[in-house]
Order: C-alpha cells, then sequence, then structure tokens
C-alpha cells in the first residue's frame, strides 16, 4: 500500500476536541490571533488545518487539554488513513494487541503498513497507565461516528433489553453458549457478555460477512471479556451456513433488512428452510429459519426485524408454519427511534425451541410503542426503555399489564396471519359519561387552584434595583461553608426495584423523568439505601436540601419537601446552612435559566452544567427568607397551570373519543 506524504489535517470541531473546549472558542482564536495557522485544505465553510501546526500553536498558547489530549491528537492520524477499512483494521489490531493476544495466533491476520504499525505502537504508548479499555472505546466510538452511514449498530439499551428478554425466555435455565450470526461490531455479544459472563465458561460465537466489523468484534470481546471463549468468524451467513461448535443457547440478532440479492436462487433446497423456502423479498424470514437452526434444544432467540415481516403477504405461509410448530414466542412493538432505521418502529420477535405447552398453544404480543417519556426541552421524546422491559418481562411471567395479550395460535392462522401486536393487543377502554363528568369536574378544581394561586401573585410589582446585584457563586458558597455539594450516583441495579413504592422505601429520583403511570417508580429499601450512602455509593436527600438537574436537558431547581430521596446520576444535592442562606430562596435563584446558560458550554440540550458555576443573589436571610416565601407561592402557581393543561387534554381526549363515536350530543 502506497504510503501518503500529505500533512494529516484536524478540522475546527477536531481542534475544539483536541483543547478540550467549545468549537465556537476555536473561532474567537482563529479570529483574534494573527499567528493562528492558516487552512491547509477543506472549505470556507469547512476549513481544514495541519495538525502538526495546530498541535504546536496550542503548546505555544498553553490551550492544550493534557487529559485528554493524547487519544485526540492521535485520531487524526488514524482517519488521515482515509478508508474505512483500513482505519478499522488499525483500531482492532490496537485492540488485539492491548489484550494480549499475539499475531499469527491462527486467527484471521491483516497486513498493516509500516506507518500503520506506528499507529498502533502509539496506541499501546498512550494506554500504559491503564489496561487501555477506555483508549480503546474512544477509538471504537470514533470509528462508528466517522462512519455513521456505512456501520449499522444496535444502540446499547436495546441491546440490553434483548438481552434481558432472552434471560426471561429461558427461565433460569443455564446459558453457556450466545451466538449473534450478523454480529456488526458486537454490541448484543457485549451485553450478553456483561450479563451473564460471571456464571462462568460463557462462549460467545460471532459471525459477520464484513471482515472489518469482524474483526472489531474480535478485538473488542477479547478485551473486555478476556474470561469469555470468544470465536468470530468472517462469513456470509445466509450463504455460507458455518457450522458451530455447539447449538446455541441464547441467539441474539439484528440482521441486515430489505437485501435482494441474499441468495434466494442458489439456496433454493437448502436444508435450513424448514417452514418454507423464502420469497427473494422476504430475506428476514431466511435469518429467522437460519437462526432457529442454530438453536440447540431448550434454546431461545431474541431478533430485531421491521414491522412489515409481521404483516406481509408474501411470508404469510412461511409465518403460519412457524406458528404451528410453536416456534413464535412472542413479538414486542418498539417506540419509534429504538434503532436505525429511526424513522420505522421496530419489532422484536421472541423465538425458541419446541417442547412448552404455552409456547405452542398461544402467542404473546406485546406493544411498546408508546413507552416514551415526553418532555418540554427541545429534544422532544425519548424512549423509557425500563418501562419496555418491565411490560415485557411482566408479561412474559404471566402478569396482567397494559396494551399486552396472550393470543391462541388458531386465532392467528388465517388469510393474512398478521403478527403485528398495534393489530392483537385489545383496544383502550372506550370512554364513558362518567369519564366526562370527571373530567369537567377535574377542570373546575384545576382552575379553582389556578385563579387562588394567581390572586396571590397578582398583586406583586417590580421594585427598582442596582444595574449590576451582587451575586455569589456555589463554588465561593461551598468554599465558605455555606452549602455542601453532592454528586447524584447510579445506584447498584440489583438494589433498585419498580413499580409501586412501599411504605418506608426510598424513591430513586432520575433527571429523565418516567413514563410510568402515576405511582409507579423506581425505589430502594430504606435500609438498603441507608447501606449504600455510608458506602459512598448512593446519595440521599433531607427535608429543605435543593436539588439541581446538572443538564441543560431538563435544568431545574427545587427544595426536597418529599425526602427522604435517592438522587440518581446527573442530580446534585446542596444542602444549606440555614443560618446563611435560605433554601427557597437559594432554589428560585438556581433554577433560572440565564443562570444556566452562563454555567453551560451551550454545545447542545445535553450539554452539562457545571453547578458550581450557577450564581446566587447577595442578600441578608430575612429579605431571603421573604424571596423564598414568595417562590414558594411561585411554584404553586406553576404547578395550578401545569394541572390545567394536563386536565385540559385529557377532558378534550375524552371529548374526542366520543365524537368519533357518535356519542356525543348537545342537550
Amino acid at each position: 500500500m502506497t504510503e501518503r506524504d500529505d500533512p494529516v489535517t484536524i478540522t475546527l470541531a477536531g481542534i475544539a476536541r483536541l483543547a478540550g473546549v467549545g468549537r465556537a472558542a476555536v473561532s474567537n482564536w482563529r479570529r483574534r490571533n494573527a499567528d493562528f495557522p492558516v487552512p491547509v485544505g477543506g472549505t470556507d465553510a469547512s476549513p481544514q488545518f495541519s495538525l502538526d501546526d495546530i498541535e504546536s500553536w496550542l503548546r505555544l498558547h498553553g490551550k492544550v487539554d493534557e487529559s485528554t489530549g493524547g487519544w485526540e491528537r492521535l485520531w487524526p492520524r488514524i482517519e488521515d488513513l482515509g478508508d474505512r477499512e483500513r482505519m478499522g483494521f488499525v483500531v482492532a489490531e490496537s485492540g488485539l494487541r492491548l489484550a494480549g493476544t499475539p499475531r499469527g495466533d491462527g486467527r484471521v491476520d491483516v497486513e498493516l503498513t509500516d506507518t500503520e504499525q506506528g499507529l498502533v505502537a502509539e496506541v499501546l504508548r498512550l494506554a500504559q497507565p491503564d489496561s487501555g479499555r477506555a483508549g480503546f472505546r474512544i477509538l471504537l466510538e470514533r470509528w462508528l461516528s466517522t462512519h455513521v452511514r456505512q456501520v449499522t449498530t444496535t444502540p446499547r439499551p436495546l441491546a440490553d433489553t434483548m438481552v434481558e428478554i432472552a434471560a426471561e425466555l429461558r427461565d433460569g435455565a443455564e446459558i453457556r453458549h450466545v451466538v449473534d450470526p450478523a454480529c456488526g461490531v458486537g454490541n448484543l455479544l457485549e451485553s450478553a457478555a456483561r450479563r451473564w459472563e460471571e456464571r462462568g465458561d460463557l462462549r460467545l460465537t460471532a459471525v459477520d460477512s464484513d471482515p472489518v466489523s469482524a474483526r472489531l468484534t474480535l478485538a473488542r470481546l477479547t478485551l473486555e471479556h478476556p474470561a469469555a471463549r470468544i470465536a468470530v468468524r468472517t462469513a456470509d451467513t445466509l450463504r455460507e451456513d458455518p457450522v458451530l461448535d455447539r447449538p446455541a443457547d441464547v441467539v441474539l440478532c439484528n440482521p441486515p433488512s430489505n437485501e435482494r440479492d441474499w441468495g434466494h436462487a442458489e439456496l433454493a433446497t437448502d436444508r435450513r428452510w424448514q417452514h418454507g423456502q423464502p420469497p427473494r423479498t422476504e430475506s428476514e424470514l431466511a435469518w429467522v429459519q437460519h437462526i432457529l437452526s442454530v438453536l440447540g434444544e431448550g434454546g431461545v432467540a431474541v431478533v430485531l426485524l421491521p414491522p412489515a415481516v409481521a404483516s406481509r403477504r408474501a411470508g404469510r405461509r412461511i409465518r403460519a408454519a412457524l406458528l404451528r410448530s410453536g416456534l413464535v414466542r412472542g413479538v414486542v412493538a418498539l417506540p419509534t427511534g429504538a434503532a436505525p432505521p429511526y424513522g420505522v418502529g421496530l419489532h422484536l420477535w421472541m423465538l425458541s425451541t419446541p417442547g412448552r405447552p404455552s409456547s405452542e398453544s398461544s402467542v404473546l404480543f406485546v406493544d411498546a410503542a408508546d413507552c416514551r417519556t415526553t418532555s418540554s426541552g427541545t429534544r422532544g421524546t425519548v424512549i423509557d426503555w425500563d418501562s419496555v422491559r418491565d411490560r415485557t418481562v411482566s408479561a412474559l411471567r404471566g402478569a396482567t399489564v397494559r396494551r399486552t395479550a396472550v393470543v391462541p395460535v388458531v386465532d392467528l392462522i388465517g388469510d393474512e396471519t398478521d403478527l403485528t401486536p398495534a393489530r392483537q393487543v385489545p383496544a383502550e377502554a372506550a370512554a364513558t359519561a362518567v369519564d366526562l363528568g370527571r373530567g369537567w369536574a377535574g377542570l373546575d378544581s384545576a382552575l379553582l387552584a389556578l385563579r387562588d394561586s394567581g390572586a396571590v401573585l397578582r398583586p406583586l410589582g417590580v421594585a427598582n434595583g442596582p444595574t449590576e446585584p451582587l451575586d455569589v457563586s456555589i463554588a465561593e458558597l461551598e468554599q465558605s461553608a455555606a452549602v455542601a455539594l453532592a454528586a447524584g450516583v447510579a445506584a447498584p441495579a440489583e438494589e433498585v426495584r419498580r413499580g409501586t413504592r412501599p411504605d418506608g422505601a426510598v424513591e430513586v429520583v432520575v433527571a429523565v423523568p418516567s413514563a410510568e403511570p402515576s405511582g409507579e417508580v423506581q425505589w430502594v429499601d430504606f435500609d438498603a439505601a441507608q447501606l449504600l450512602e455510608r458506602a459512598g455509593e448512593a446519595v440521599l436527600t433531607a427535608f429543605g436540601d435543593v436539588v439541581v438537574v446538572g443538564t441543560a436537558f431538563g435544568f431545574d431547581a427545587w427544595v426536597e419537601t418529599d425526602a427522604p430521596r435517592l438522587l440518581g446520576q446527573h442530580l446534585y444535592r446542596v444542602r444549606v446552612d440555614g443560618n446563611l442562606l435560605d433554601p427557597f430562596f437559594l432554589a428560585a435563584c438556581l433554577r433560572v435559566r440565564a443562570n444556566a446558560r452562563r454555567a453551560g458550554t451551550h454545545a447542545s440540550t445535553a450539554s452539562r452544567i457545571d453547578v458550581r458555576r450557577l450564581r446566587v443573589l447577595r442578600l441578608p436571610v430575612e429579605e431571603q427568607r421573604q424571596l423564598g416565601e414568595l417562590h414558594r407561592q411561585l411554584v404553586k402557581f406553576e404547578q395550578a397551570v401545569e394541572d390545567v393543561g394536563s386536565v385540559g387534554r385529557q377532558l378534550g381526549g375524552t371529548l374526542a373519543a366520543l365524537l368519533a363515536d357518535g356519542r356525543l350530543r348537545r342537550p
């Protein structure tokens, strides 16, 4: 391979990452410093600079962030290889070398150029202070983000959900062999290893037709999970049908979809088509039958498929045959945006080998498309993965769960054999006259509360104040012992429960609110919460503490009145000295959006807020208490406004439902 003599280049965004600042800061450096390097390529809108020149300039002006600069300086040199495969092979070889895998050990070996070998050596040098796992993750993430249009991955929350569903399907049976026949970069197997590796003797088998993806999967699993027995093969799974060392206990797969050239003609007599030869347009059903062919006795599979697979007429006969054989345990409809393509609500098919009466006689349908958290922030909605997992697992355990249904196989087989959950799950109960009456009563009550709250605030006026009021930062208050700051942490998963919180249990507060029905929360046993706090693994609130959300999305601050509660990640507890600060006044100052903008990075709605940079007005404590009381009234007013909106939307929905049913009449 030809070695390149052109200079390694870097963009403005890359310079910002290298220096640990925002892109706006780099633009300011470029505008204000005459000695800032000139572009060597790119366009006016997206200029490119020589990496060597930029590094020299940053060192000269003392602007290099040494804590992360090593990896950020290395990545442009890897990216300069200019080829997806060569970049991927360098990252993979680095991971294998960090894991201690010798070259020429019988696995797929890739010849690297001298330049590429030098990059691998630089990775090993940078990783010397630790195990190298963090550095490999950085490089893999950068490779994936650079080639996001060419590489499809399974998001980690979805991968973890598929693993949890598979564990429930196994119903406590031992899991020693997990297979992914279309592994990509190994997200599903990595989640499986985290879930089951501690049981010992776990075998992971991965197959992918892309040699770069297969190599990266091998490096990733070898480095992250050295105790597992790992086998990665490069093969076209459908055409070559690679033979496994032993049948699979669990198969997790996100196969390619909407393929036409998958081998339909040459595989016409393949032994795997036990339930019918898949039509050319049904490559997904070819994958389903391949997956079933590698399952051992009692084996289970969770497969991510497009929604059309459940209803396309061309696949009706195969779906019917799968149902008759008792192989389909259930179908889960996921919210839109769960995985690429993000504009489609994908399905999870739950499969198992025959042998259980329940799987032979009925199919579970779970419509989790509504498991979303809606926010007034600019990010709109996000998927509530806890709700998806809980709804599915609870239904598998036989619990009565909303938007789920168990349908006999005999009722599914027909002209369409449609396995779409939304068409099998019963519709919500129809609106009644009682619902309408409750809606109007609720609206009247909410409007009355809003009027009373507004009457308290309406007489308030605006006083003249100093043009530049004196204020103080949380950091300064912390130094003077007026406040004590503690950052929330994620509670250990094994201690967290979900559902209706029992008396005496401690609620877990999260930065992104849950979409569960009222009363359904995360909670931890009180004694366990206290033990976690003493061990430094949890942060508990007390009455009067101020809680601050440490992200721009959902930023808020409030005074704890329902303590004790356990704070999750991105939440901060500010404990005040009551002789120096009024907590309600403090919360009023902290929650102002302008305060968050000054203390944040402004890069996006997901940017962090440096809580210590938030400002508080400097006032005598007596005046603080007066303003703090006004803040309490303001909170009541805001809650009343929110209640009116919520009750109004519910009432509007009831009226619309009655109108659509033709049951709405004038008196």
